[in-house]
């Protein structure tokens, strides 16, 4: 199980990493100053794809896609760690 665990967790972070990314060059497309502060300050990013609505949703709902991945695996892997105590 904790391989299937790895596996699930690795695909989420791709995912994530993927349209975060893709979050990223949007706000960067936008202004620099959004791109800057996506990059540095909590919760801009956020406040950007609310801001953005309609040129993000795609892109942050398939960011979204990532967190059952994210969840299942590590629950995964915690069920293996704690089975093999």
């Amino acid at each position: 199980m904790e391989i299937i665990g790895m596996i699930l967790y690795g695909i989420g972070i791709i995912i994530a990493l993927i349209f975060g990314i893709m979050l990223l060059i949007k706000a960067f497309q936008t202004s620099v100053l959004w791109g800057l502060g996506y990059i540095f300050v909590p919760f801009v990013a956020l406040v950007f794809v609310i801001m953005h609505w309609e040129d993000t949703k795609s892109i942050f709902l398939k960011y979204l896609i990532s967190i059952p991945f994210i969840i299942l695996g590590a629950v995964l892997m915690g069920m293996s760690a704690a089975g093999s105590v």
